[in-house]
Formats: C-alpha cells, sequence, structure tokens
C-alpha cells in the first residue's frame, strides 16, 4: 500500500481508496445488493436495519436503510463473501492495520441502502464509546489502540457520510459535545463544527476508524447501495467483541458457511470465530443505545 495512504488514515482517521471493486465485481455485486434489498424490503429476508432504530438491536420495523448479515449462508449470495475476503479488500486492510495476512480476523459484512420512504439520519456517533461519556472515559477510550479497520464501498454515488476528520485521536470540543450528545438527528450534519461530507464515486471505499466523529443522512429520493463492512486484527485479542458480536453472529460456526468461503476466508473465520468462544458464557453488551 502507498505509505501517503496510511498516513492519511492514521492522521485524518478516514481515507478514500479506488479500485478495489473490478468491473465484473461491481455487475456482481450490485445484482446481489439488488436482490438482497428486495428480500429485504418484502421481509423475506428478516435480517434488516429498520427506519427509527439507529444502533442494534434493531427489531422489526415498516422500512429499512440497511442489510444484516450479507455472507449469511441462507441468504445464497456467495459474490459478498468472495470479495470480502479477496486479494485487493485483503491487501487494502493489512496495509492500513500494518498486520500479516495471518492476522486478518473476519467480522461484519452489512449493505446500507436508502430507505423506500422515509427520511432517516444516524446522529453524531462513535461506534464504541457512548454520547454521553464524560470528557476523561472519552480520552481513555480514544487512547486504546485500534485492532480494526471498518469501511464503505459505494455502488451507487454515495454522499450519505459525514466525519470530523482526526476526531478519532481527541475528546469533543464542548461545542461538538452538545451535538453528539444524545441520540437526536443532526438537521444539518455541517453545523458539526470541523464536519466534511465524503463523497464516493461507484467503486470508491471510505476506510475509516470506527470511533472517528460521524452521522449519515438516508433519502428515498437518492438509490443508495454501500457495502459496509469491517476486518480486525488478531493482536487485538478481544477488543473488539462488544462492537462486533453484539449484532448476533452465532450463524458463522454452521458448516454451511464455512463451505462458502475461501481458503483465505475460512482462515479469517476462524480467528472470528476464536475470538467469540474466548469469551465463554460471557453475555455482550451493546456499545449503543437509540
Amino acid at each position: 500500500m502507498n505509505a501517503l495512504l496510511k498516513q492519511r488514515y492514521d492522521t485524518d482517521g478516514f481515507v478514500v481508496i479506488p479500485g478495489l471493486v473490478s468491473p465484473q465485481e461491481h455487475t456482481d455485486l450490485l445484482a446481489a445488493t439488488e436482490r438482497t434489498t428486495a428480500r429485504t424490503r418484502t421481509g423475506t429476508w428478516p435480517h434488516a436495519r429498520v427506519v427509527g432504530k439507529q444502533f442494534p438491536p434493531y427489531g422489526a420495523g415498516s422500512d429499512v436503510w440497511g442489510v444484516q448479515h450479507a455472507m449469511h449462508p441462507a441468504l445464497g449470495e456467495p459474490a459478498f463473501a468472495r470479495w470480502y475476503a479477496g486479494a485487493a479488500v485483503r491487501d487494502a486492510a493489512r496495509g492500513l492495520l500494518g498486520c500479516g495476512d495471518g492476522e486478518l480476523q473476519m467480522e461484519l459484512f452489512n449493505i446500507l441502502v436508502n430507505p423506500a420512504y422515509s427520511e432517516f439520519a444516524l446522529c453524531w456517533h462513535r461506534d464504541d464509546v457512548k454520547g454521553a461519556a464524560s470528557e476523561e472515559e472519552e480520552r481513555a477510550a480514544l487512547a486504546v489502540r485500534h485492532y480494526g479497520v471498518q469501511w464503505n464501498t459505494a455502488l451507487h454515488e454515495d454522499a450519505s457520510l459525514y466525519v470530523v476528520p482526526s476526531s478519532h485521536r481527541v475528546p469533543r470540543t464542548t461545542e461538538q459535545r452538545a451535538l453528539s450528545c444524545d441520540t437526536t438527528p443532526p438537521a444539518d450534519p455541517l453545523i458539526m463544527p470541523g464536519a466534511i461530507q465524503v463523497t464516493l464515486q461507484p467503486g470508491e471505499t471510505v476506510f475509516y476508524n470506527n470511533n472517528i466523529l460521524h452521522c449519515a443522512t438516508y433519502s428515498p429520493s437518492k438509490p443508495r447501495a454501500t457495502l459496509h463492512a469491517c476486518i480486525g486484527d488478531t493482536r487485538g485479542g478481544s477488543t473488539r467483541a462488544r462492537n462486533i458480536l453484539q449484532h448476533g453472529l452465532e450463524w458463522i460456526k454452521e458448516d454451511t458457511f464455512r463451505e462458502t468461503l475461501s481458503p483465505e476466508g475460512r482462515g479469517m473465520l476462524e480467528k472470528l470465530v476464536q475470538m467469540q468462544e474466548s469469551l465463554g458464557t460471557k453475555e455482550v453488551e451493546y456499545s449503543l443505545e437509540g
């Protein structure tokens, strides 16, 4: 990986990388996404992110803004796992995490879509730090080394994401805290001090630290088909367990899932299962509420 890309990621907390989706992959992934979205809207695929609920557990609802568990074998869309464990994604993740291929850990693969008829927005948040955290609690959480990378890969043009660059390294200012202390969605995301809008062209990917201050808007008027996923680094042990396992991944142990994966994918899966089993019977808490 170009050293400048990793420098941008470390400094800014996000970086846009083109070229991780070949033309044929784009065709296959978009077709799989359209089929999956249609099933989710009709309820035949029950694992949805529903309008009115920002964070897990999502429950039921009349409109959706996302699809959970894209690699689930019952969904029957092998293009997702094939791309997730492919060389382009693994190379990018390795470069940003600074780890080896054998240290990559499978995590989540979901899809972000436009609601059918509802305007919707996510509040300003960090994925694994509560909005009501004190400055000291926030500072302590941000000081913990981050052993994972999260990304959005746009299949259509996507300008839904807003971030505050470099906010993954510092607590919120007084003004920023006032706009992100609860789950109220922003009327205008650009009112947040330091915020910028991230616009992706089809095939572009934004990798971001999931503790960067960020939010998103969803409109039924603009098609959205964005692959939303993350990969971990086993050097972090179980530090990412809460943020990952809160989504409900019991199905990953099924032989039918393992059989859909490439050798590289199976190696990544084994790391995830090991993390899951290391917790024993300990109950996994949810990172955020709302």
